[in-house]
This record gives structure tokens, C-alpha cells and sequence, in this order.
């Protein structure tokens, strides 16, 4: 009878823990999550993460947009789409993740975050758990999860600059922008996230000089006065087919696929795609656990 005990004993701890490589090996540890922030609203950044999104795509890597901007949904106006369902309905446990995801234009995949992120702050541990779990299933059908979060510095909106490997902050030469822009960084350089890397995005610049000065006005305040330096990811310039493209609900890199505007997002693809192999260890199991970490500390 003992013996029986201990090999059952160990058939069952065997399976349990193939059970449990089996899970950790359907984390897709090289799928990047990329957040795409700015210091203030205004600046272009959802247009710029959905153009970035379809430029990702058409070079062949599935690429996933979390709308986390809290119930503007300017992922789904811009698209002129309307999802169905919202993370609110994985929160709840109505929905799997994967059953909420919309489709998109060129392939894209977009999942809204809606006023559901708001409760955030205040989800049970059971639920946070559960809403990571869900998460995870991600990295089986993304190469790259683009998270377009609201402007400024709320909670929610750290949560996941925080969690996310990568930061991608969107400016425009204003005044107001950059030192919106300069506040944002402040507070991720003082919090506990110790991002080695903020690449800045310069949004509506007239040319290359002027997106160069604005790159290295904010660089050189930044590494006065937090010893931190910037990652010039690129620039777009100002364009009329960019508005024309918002009343017509439809993507510049979808509308004029060989305009100067597309070229320079492509031009931004190339260099997020040439960077694969500078991530210093970042991967999505590291995301998810940093996105859980953070609202388990105001438990």
C-alpha cells in the first residue's frame, strides 16, 4: 500500500508539473509590449500608435493595440470601429481575452480598454490574478502589444508605463507639450519602474531641424537635471493627409501608403524592429509580473 501511495504520489506531482511547463512554455517570452504615452493630450498619439501598428503588421509581426486611454475610446473612432466587447467583460469573467479582441484593418487586433481600467485601483486580488492569467494568452498571437494609454500621469495610466518593457513618449514642438512631456519623464525616472530606455516620438514637427531641436531642447534638460538621456526614435512631420485621414476614419498608411507621413512611421518601424535584440532582458513574462506587482502594492 505504501508503495502505491508513493508512485501515486508521483504520478500526480508529475503531471502537475508538466502541468506547469506546459503553461510557462505558451508564454511567447519574445513578444514585445511597447506603452505609447504623452505628457498631454492633443499631440497625435493614438493616430501615431495605430499608423505604427499597421506599419508593424505590413512588415509581418502581429501586432496588438490595447486601447487603455480611459473611456475615450480614440482607437475605435479613428477606426471607425465599434468593439463589441471591452477588458470589462475579462474583469468580470464573462469573456476569454482572446473573445473580445476586434479586428482591424491590415490585420490588426485592438482590444478596448474602456471606462473598465478606471477599476483598476480597486480590483480584488482574485480578479488581478485572473485579468493577468487572461493577459498572458496575449503573447500566443502578438509579436508586438502596443498599449495606447491616456495622457498624463494618473495612476491607471502608470500602471501601465510601469509594467510595459518599453516606452515610447510622444511630443510636438509646443511650448506646453514639452514640458508636459518633461513632467511625465520626471515622474518615470523618480518612480520604481527604472526604464533604461524612454524613446521619444516628436509629433507634427515642420521639418527635420525643428523635430531635431526640440529632441535636443528636452534631452538636455533631461540629462541636466535627471541625469537621464533620451532615445531620438524619429519624427513625423505635419500633414494634411493626417486630417483628412481622421474624417475619413481610415489610416494614412491604408489611404497613401507611399506619402512622405507613412515613410517616416516606417522609418520608426525599422528602428523599434532593429532594436529586437537591445532589450535588456525585457519580456512579457516580466510585463505581466511588473502589471500585477503594481496593484498588489495598494492592497
Amino acid at each position: 500500500m505504501r508503495d502505491q501511495a508513493y508512485r501515486l504520489r508521483q504520478m500526480v506531482n508529475k503531471y502537475k508539473n508538466s502541468k506547469e511547463a506546459a503553461i510557462e512554455n505558451q508564454i511567447n517570452n519574445k513578444t514585445r509590449v511597447l506603452a505609447v504615452t504623452s505628457g498631454k493630450g492633443g499631440v497625435g498619439k493614438t493616430n501615431f500608435t495605430i499608423n505604427l501598428a499597421i506599419s508593424l503588421n505590413k512588415l509581418g509581426y502581429r501586432t496588438i493595440i490595447f486601447d487603455a486611454d480611459i473611456g475615450l475610446a480614440n482607437v475605435d473612432i479613428a477606426l471607425g470601429i465599434m468593439p463589441k466587447y471591452t477588458i470589462a467583460d475579462v474583469i468580470k469573467g464573462e469573456k476569454d481575452i482572446l473573445e473580445i479582441i476586434t479586428e482591424g484593418p491590415c490585420g490588426l487586433k485592438i482590444i478596448a480598454g474602456g471606462s473598465a481600467l478606471e477599476e483598476l485601483i480597486d480590483i480584488k486580488e482574485k480578479e488581478l490574478y485572473e485579468l493577468t492569467s487572461q493577459l498572458e494568452k496575449l503573447s500566443e498571437i502578438a509579436d508586438f502589444i502596443l498599449i495606447d494609454t491616456g495622457a498624463g500621469i494618473s495612476r491607471t495610466v502608470l500602471s501601465f508605463i510601469e509594467a510595459a518593457n518599453e516606452v515610447i513618449l510622444v511630443t510636438t514642438p509646443e511650448p506646453t507639450s514639452l514640458t508636459d512631456a518633461y513632467a511625465l519623464i520626471k515622474m518615470l525616472i523618480i518612480s520604481s519602474c527604472n526604464h533604461s530606455k524612454i524613446n521619444l516620438v516628436v509629433n507634427k514637427a515642420d521639418n527635420y531641424y525643428e523635430a531635431r531641436e526640440v529632441y535636443e531642447k528636452l534631452n538636455r534638460v533631461t540629462k541636466r537635471f535627471l541625469n537621464f538621456e533620451l532615445i531620438n526614435l524619429g519624427y513625423i512631420q505635419n500633414s494634411k493627409l493626417l486630417i483628412e485621414s481622421v474624417k475619413l476614419q481610415q489610416p494614412v498608411t491604408i489611404s497613401h501608403p507611399n506619402s512622405s507621413f507613412v515613410k517616416r512611421i516606417n522609418a520608426i518601424a525599422l528602428k523599434i524592429v532593429g532594436n529586437e535584440n537591445n532589450n535588456n532582458g525585457s519580456d512579457f513574462k516580466n510585463f505581466i509580473e511588473k502589471f500585477k506587482n503594481y496593484f498588489l502594492i495598494y492592497k
